[in-house]
């Protein structure tokens, strides 16, 4: 079974709202064996227009892992708050 990653690429646009969503979001994703590998913000692109300046990246056991944090009640309660605080594009990818 291959690991999964979940990359967030984010433009914050509420500081205060996005420290509360990241104060709540890392407790999500221990149900799932789920860990945060690096947050980070960008400092120069080599190749194209990446819009969003800041990233996080998260690993999980497997995809259905991935699957089940994103679709599990702890998670998508703290959706409606992600959505103010930030801009954010969420993809997956298995490795």
């Amino acid at each position: 079974m291959s690991q999964a990653f979940v990359v967030g690429q984010m433009t914050v646009k509420h500081p205060e709202k996005w420290a509360q969503y990241r104060s709540q979001v890392l407790a999500t994703l221990v149900p799932f064996g789920g860990e945060l590998v690096f947050r980070g913000e960008q400092v120069q692109s080599f190749s194209g227009v990446n819009p969003h300046p800041d990233i996080v990246v998260i690993r999980f056991p497997s995809l259905a892992d991935a699957q089940g944090w994103h679709a599990s009640a702890a998670y998508q309660a703290l959706i409606p708050l992600r959505q103010e605080a930030a801009d954010v594009v969420l993809t997956t990818y298995a490795a």
